[in-house]
């Protein structure tokens, strides 16, 4: 009985072991393969946990499909170049990728054990992603040129996707104490408009900007360029619909949104505006407005304003560079108005007519910023489409099933 009874266990273990066997086996399996070259199931399951401890977006099972299968397409060409990481390099990298996480490898490595995730795995991405950047840039990088013109236009395009231009109609209603009420009740009545052609109408008659000229018509213009505070109330209104009125300095500022855009090129956020003031006394008389003209004539740029106001009290003359957020409403609004170089002269001040002009707006990249960090943004960026080209080329001349 003894010896029958050592049949049966014999008997049930090995039925008990074929299918964990055969599992097995189906987990070593090739899911793929790439010019000849094997991905099992079981690197697809463990790149797929390891895209998930990562939080990397996609679905981890068709990311670790594209992954393994362009990793193969690497490992390839830097098997035709003789290119190899050796163990120190590998191990430093993986003690690099582990401090990202802000912590030592060892702790990482546990941390992805007790997810299913093993050694070898971490191993692999780090290996032929390290081996495949270190080969583009032995490639190609003496025939990558960054241009100073290039640099230029990389500091300046510091906006996001999100980033928008506003196509709108402008009313400014004079509003000095003693007319104030009037000019408020006037505004009020303007902001319950919904016809374009009705406010035009109204901004020829009562705004005091030269765009009255045009029925109060802006071109397009950054949001950004306007003060931080009326971003959201534009960005609330519907093509057709007015602004509630704004109180400004001596006035009340109305806008009507015509349209609205994705810019087409992100605008940089501006870190500072840099803007001059030239005060001309007799706000109001045919005499300021035509020194403003005369003073527009002469000047190019806000240096020039330094030999108009030569021998004059120096306070006639104020050059400020100060955040968006600090500048007075009605200031910013102006100066939202004007390129660099451009003027105006529709703000007064203790009887004063102001000859404005906007100097210059620096983006937030720009301050301080290492024209040599940005040189080497862009060679990378440059090396990363030359990479993705010769990735495609080498998946174009694949045999990859199934």
């Amino acid at each position: 009985m003894r010896a029958l009874d050592f049949v049966k266990a014999v008997a049930l273990a090995t039925a008990m072991a074929a299918p964990l066997g055969a599992a097995a086996q189906g987990m070593f399996a090739p899911a793929i393969t790439v010019n000849g070259s094997a991905v099992t199931n079981y690197e697809l399951d463990q790149r797929a946990k390891l895209l998930a401890a990562f939080n990397a977006p996609g679905d981890p099972a068709q990311e670790a499909r594209t992954q393994l299968v362009e990793e193969k397409l690497k490992l390839q060409e830097l098997t035709r170049a003789g290119m190899q990481l050796t163990d120190e390099g590998l191990e430093s990298a993986m003690a690099d990728f582990a401090q990202r996480a802000n912590q030592p490898l060892d702790a990482f490595l546990a941390q992805l054990a007790s997810q299913g995730i093993a050694r070898e795995t971490l191993r692999d991405f780090v290996k032929v992603n390290v081996s495949w950047r270190d080969y583009i840039r032995r490639r190609y990088n003496a025939q990558i040129n960054v241009t100073e013109a290039e640099i230029d236009a990389a500091l300046a395009r510091t906006g996001g996707p999100d980033s928008v231009e506003v196509l709108l109609s402008e009313i400014i209603i004079p509003a000095p104490p003693p007319r104030a009420a009037a000019a408020m009740a006037r505004a009020e009545a303007i902001s319950k408009l919904r016809s374009t052609d009705a406010f035009e109408a109204e901004a020829r008659a009562v705004s005091a900007l030269p765009s009255r000229e045009q029925g109060g018509r802006l071109e397009w213009r950054a949001l950004s360029d306007f003060p931080a505070g009326l971003h959201g109330l534009f960005l609330s209104l519907e093509p057709g619909e007015v602004s509630q009125p704004i109180p400004i300095t001596n006035g009340v500022a109305l806008f009507q949104l015509r349209d609205i855009r994705e810019a087409p090129q992100a605008p940089a956020e501006i870190a500072e505006i840099e803007y001059a003031q030239f005060a001309i006394p007799g706000a109001g008389t045919a005499e300021a407005l035509a020194e403003a003209q005369r003073v527009r004539g002469a000047v190019d740029t806000c240096d020039d304003l330094y030999g108009v106001a030569k021998g004059l009290p120096k306070e006639r003359l104020v050059r400020n560079a100060v955040a968006p957020a600090a500048l007075p409403r009605d200031l910013g609004l102006e100066l939202a108005r004007l390129d660099p170089n451009e003027a105006s002269w529709n703000l007064t001040q203790n009887g004063a007519l102001l000859f404005t002009m906007l100097c210059a707006r620096t983006p937030a990249a720009a301050e301080g910023s290492d024209r040599d960090t940005v040189r080497n943004q862009l060679v990378g960026q440059k090396l990363a489409a030359r990479a993705d080209i010769l990735l495609e080329e080498l998946r174009a001349q694949a045999r990859i099933a199934p």
